[in-house]
């Protein structure tokens, strides 16, 4: 899992995005279009970083499958390894 967030975060554009995609699922779950308003991020942006997301067992849906309107949450596997991504997120602030 270690390999997988330093890759999704800091190995790949688009980490920021999704290492906030990842702060907002650990408060509360969300759908694509409350995710983009809470994030001020295009909508089709979200969408993608929630595929990436999802390939790497990141997130899960609520329904098992992608539907306009579903939850999105972390999966257990990402709440299990959230001291790791705390761990990751703040050896990045600290080399900016």
């Amino acid at each position: 899992m270690k390999r997988v967030l330093w890759y999704l975060i800091a190995g790949s554009r688009g980490g920021k995005n999704r290492a906030r995609i990842i702060e907002a699922l650990h408060d509360r779950p969300y759908n694509v279009n409350q995710l983009s308003q809470e994030l001020d991020l295009d909508y089709k942006t979200i969408q993608h970083h929630i595929k990436v997301l999802s390939d790497h067992d990141i997130i899960v849906n609520s329904e098992g499958e992608r539907k306009y309107g579903e939850l999105i949450f972390l999966s257990d596997r990402m709440e299990d390894n959230y001291p790791l991504f705390l761990e990751i997120m703040s050896k990045l602030r600290k080399n900016r």
